[in-house]
């Protein structure tokens, strides 16, 4: 499931994925939302909190995570992914490379972190238009991780 993480500057988009994550996930939440900042900003600054195991993302999720990377290509500015998967944050790291904006890693204890880094300007004579509530931005993402300590069909770890 994904949901949108609130309270965050109106030039990112935050996403919180718990469970399964399906491609109507990405067709009625994550797509529509990435369009409109598009079509707002013309770049993408975007937050994943990634509380649940690769694979339980659907074969249809992949492939509209695909074409959305591939139609947006040029408008990725920034991209956090927050995970304690190492794969994951490894990979986050190193997809800096192919594409033309930053991509950070992040551990999940280290939320507050990815919040401040999505959430700056990089550039220095902006300001930012809203103060960016960090504290609220972490308690309400851990107080909604239904997942938490536990594998990935439920499981207790």
């Amino acid at each position: 499931m994904l949901q949108f993480i609130n309270d965050l500057p109106e030039n990112v988009v935050g996403i919180h994925a718990i469970g399964e994550v399906t491609q109507d996930d990405y067709e009625k939440i994550l797509v529509p939302r990435m369009n409109d900042l598009v079509k707002r900003q013309g770049e993408i600054n975007y937050l994943l909190v990634l509380e649940t195991d690769v694979q339980n993302f659907s074969l249809g999720s992949w492939w509209e995570d695909m074409k959305l990377w591939l139609k947006n290509f040029t408008k990725w500015n920034k991209i956090a992914i927050v995970t304690d998967q190492k794969s994951v944050e490894w990979f986050s790291d190193v997809f800096r490379f192919f594409i033309p904006g930053k991509s950070r890693g992040f551990k999940l204890s280290e939320v507050g972190e990815a919040v401040r880094w999505i959430s700056a300007t990089d550039d220095k004579n902006t300001q930012r238009k809203q103060e960016v509530p960090f504290d609220t931005i972490v308690q309400d993402i851990q107080m909604r991780s239904s997942n938490k300590g536990q594998g990935p069909s439920g499981e207790n770890l």
